[in-house]
């Protein structure tokens, strides 16, 4: 069965969402609308919707005006075994100790590392991304110097990779959320495959809004691999969710974006202790200093 894409780009997230929020009432109805931000330092967000049978086009475009976006590009998607194609793409990753493969990769696993299995139909934050290999080779380090996270949370966990890392080299339990109901459910299941379902606990949230984690604080370590904007914002909450001398592992940073970053985290009492680039991205290491 053909499948139909309708995209576009609006310059703030407001617009995006309501253009968005529009969309799912079109004739025929969309399986499927979702808002991203561009990860390229520009602001825009890509406003996307997917069909089984061919969309409305003058709908669209009437939509697109009324909403100052730019025209939709409408087209059709292949029809592809993505699984497959991602097992075919998709290599083990090393970052330090840990090793992050697929099971098709079982095979190939070392002895003398820390597995991490992440199914290649829940492909999203496999450590395949420079900001979760940034974020893994951190955490290696941390661990390295002598610094044991004995709370640990991972916001915005996506597979919960990072948040599985943690319980699998120190005893304690870790608490991973996520505002997608569907990362919670992909990294539960995640947890469950690792063998940590006693150890990593799943919640839905958006930053440290949930009973869970605010019970939880303060913390030793905090995980947060998102995006620019979200991570700003999020600079007070961490500020109070952390313990003094306490350490936040932040990723999702284009390398242009890291000073912003870091002089956010610097006014809410954080000191910059590690920066890292991988290609096109940076991953801080902060400490609460105050």
């Amino acid at each position: 069965m053909p499948v139909y894409s309708a995209l576009t780009t609006l310059p703030a997230r407001d617009p995006a969402e309501a253009l968005a929020e529009a969309l799912e009432n079109l004739e025929p109805e969309p399986t499927g609308v979702g808002v991203f931000e561009i990860e390229d330092g520009s602001g825009q967000y890509e406003v996307g919707a997917y069909f089984e049978e061919a969309p409305d086009e003058i709908a669209l475009a009437l939509m697109a005006m009324a909403h100052g976006a730019r025209p939709f590009v409408v087209s059709q998607v292949p029809d592809t075994d993505w699984v497959a194609h991602v097992k075919r793409e998709l290599q083990p990753v090393e970052a330090g100790r840990f090793f992050v493969y697929g099971s098709h990769d079982a095979a190939r696993v070392p002895q003398d590392c820390v597995p991490l299995l992440i199914e290649a139909a829940m492909a999203f934050g496999t450590g395949h991304h420079a900001t979760t290999k940034g974020c893994l080779l951190a955490l290696d380090r941390l661990e390295r110097e002598g610094f044991v996270g004995r709370n640990v949370a991972d916001i915005g966990c996506g597979t919960a990779v990072l948040a599985m890392a943690a319980a699998a080299i120190w005893p304690d339990p870790v608490i991973a959320s996520d505002i997608d109901p569907v990362a919670v459910e992909v990294a539960s299941a995640n947890v469950a495959a690792n063998g940590l379902a006693d150890r990593v606990r799943c919640v839905e949230a958006a930053g440290f809004g949930h009973s869970e984690l605010k019970s939880r604080a303060p913390y030793d370590l905090v995980f947060a691999n998102i995006l620019k904007g979200p991570l700003i914002e999020l600079a007070p909450e961490m500020a109070a969710a952390v313990r003094i001398g306490g350490r936040a592992i932040l990723s999702g940073i284009l390398n242009t974006q890291a000073d912003a970053v870091a002089e956010a985290y610097k006014m809410t009492g954080f000191s910059v202790v590690g920066r890292d680039e991988l290609s096109d991205w940076t991953t801080l290491v902060l400490e609460k200093v105050e």
